[in-house]
């Protein structure tokens, strides 16, 4: 742990520590997943703050780890790559994201209902988990490393890393359709492809629109300093160092 960058290290702790204090409080009858979990944005158990605090919580062990698991493999090269304050802006974004899209997909999957019974259906409507934040580190670790040979636990011969990305996000969004024309799995897929997508706009937006928002800024305050271009210049898509 003491050689894992400040931000996955603090992520690692909180998530599992809240995983931890969840299991011990249900015992008394307190349900911090119904608090602090995402709720449809009608329901009365929704909460502003929930749209940031249900991607530190998890479902039970099995769901903890395997999020944790793909931060701690992801989420290092990353912050190295960009520095604490950068990466944990673009972890909250993904997650926060992941949650806009998951609210969107509710609004079309359940809208006739909730306009029925707004309350009991809304109440109804709970997502937890970390998942579209970490999508979001697979799809940025993607695109800066495509070429990373990386290995699953059940096929035994290396995919590169831009491979798997949109291997992952065609499962997901087939997932996605499924449960909505189908009986659900219960898991928010499209708050995974939301993730993704999010990262995927801050990426272009760091790549793109960065620069010539520092040079609008810049050339509003008086100065010639264009330097903000070369920002991304050694953000290649693989680096040949």
């Amino acid at each position: 742990m003491r050689n894992l960058p400040t931000i996955t290290r603090n992520l690692l702790l909180i998530n599992v520590i809240v995983w931890l204090l969840t299991s011990i409080v249900a015992r008394s009858g307190i349900d911090l997943n119904g608090l602090l979990g995402l709720h449809y944005i009608t329901a009365p158990a929704f909460h502003w703050w929930q749209v940031v605090t249900y991607m530190f919580m998890h479902a039970n062990f099995s769901h903890l780890f395997f999020n944790m698991f793909a931060v701690l493999m992801f989420a290092p090269v990353l912050e190295r790559e960009w520095g604490a304050t950068k990466f944990i802006v673009f972890y909250l974004i993904c997650g926060i994201g992941a949650a806009l899209m998951q609210e969107s997909v509710w609004a079309l999957m359940y809208g006739h209902e909730l306009a029925l019974a707004p309350s009991y259906i809304a109440n109804r409507l709970v997502t937890i988990g970390a998942s579209g934040a970490v999508f979001g580190i697979l799809f940025a670790f993607g695109w800066l490393f495509p070429d990373v040979p990386m290995f699953l636990f059940f096929i035994p011969i290396p995919i590169r890393a831009r491979v798997m990305v949109i291997a992952y996000a065609v499962i997901e969004l087939f997932a996605g359709l499924g449960g909505m024309v189908f009986t659900g799995d219960n898991v928010a897929h499209f708050a995974h492809l939301g993730g993704m997508l999010f990262g995927w706009l801050v990426m272009l937006y760091w790549r793109y629109g960065e620069p010539h928002v520092k040079a609008w800024w810049s050339r509003l305050r008086g100065h010639d300093d264009d330097s903000g271009n070369d920002r991304w210049s050694e953000y290649h898509y693989q680096r040949s160092e």
